[in-house]
């Protein structure tokens, strides 16, 4: 038997709105990353974007998170991460002034190593620097070389890149070339095919730098960020996954 009290209840919930039902989580939108031209380790043209877009990318996956990827001029690069057009930068050296407004998570296990290369016929120990005076020693116009070797104050002769200066050491116009060993990896592999058995890099490095993703140090979700890179990295230490990613795509290391 329906009583009043029932057909009143019955015509409140008709009147209630239909609500959608909704996730229990929305899905939280992928990370604006940028990079910039640094082949073999970041480039627009390299598979994935290079080695440490791919770690980048798997890390994040790894902790549930998505990436969007950009790459610009590395001054353009910095400049519109600070504006916060950008969540974080992959492929950063770490240095005092970047830690004040930069969050850096544990690296990539990407090393960028600054040394030599020679002629393959001509190979040299480079142990002591000081014992390389009187070489010419071909270095970049405007890089940043390693400290060490700055204090060695050796004699250098300055290329507008890494391609030149290999061509100049394989005409003989230098006698030593200053370069990342990735770098010289992957210009053998590309531009310099036929000279890759003329050329050989020389341990050991002068200088080893780890390689990072960076997130803001302002900005309030840039520690939820990195800690999301953390533990992916993390992960995929732990199932091998990361030194599978480097040993196909940092073969050099």
């Amino acid at each position: 038997m329906t009583t009043r009290r029932d057909s009143l209840l019955r015509l409140a919930a008709a009147a209630l709105p239909v609500l959608p039902l909704l996730p229990a989580r929305a899905a939280e939108r992928p990370l604006r990353l940028v990079a910039t031209e640094f082949p073999p380790y970041t480039g627009s043209a390299l598979p994935g974007g290079g080695v440490a877009c791919e770690v980048t990318r798997a890390a994040l996956r790894q902790a549930g998170r998505e990436m969007e990827l950009s790459f610009r001029p590395w001054a353009r690069a910095l400049l519109e991460f600070q504006r916060g057009d950008h969540d974080g930068v992959i492929g950063t050296w770490r240095s005092e002034e970047r830690e004040r407004t930069m969050r850096f998570p544990p690296p990539l296990g990407i090393v960028n190593q600054v040394g030599f290369m020679a002629r393959t016929d001509r190979r040299r120990r480079i142990d002591d620097l000081g014992a390389l005076a009187g070489l010419r020693i071909g270095v970049v116009h405007g890089y940043v070389n390693p400290p060490r070797f700055d204090a060695a104050n050796l004699s250098v002769e300055g290329a507008v890149d890494d391609l030149a200066n290999l061509r100049k050491l394989l005409a003989g116009r230098v006698d030593l070339v200053l370069i990342d060993k990735g770098v010289g990896a992957h210009l053998l592999e590309t531009q310099l095919r036929e000279a890759a058995g003329r050329l050989s890099w020389l341990d050991p490095a002068v200088s080893e730098i780890p390689l990072y993703t960076v997130f803001s140090k302002v900005r309030p979700e840039g520690e939820r960020f990195a800690a999301a890179l953390s533990r992916g990295v993390s992960e995929l230490q732990g199932t091998g996954r990361l030194a599978a990613l480097l040993h196909q795509g940092a073969r050099w290391q």
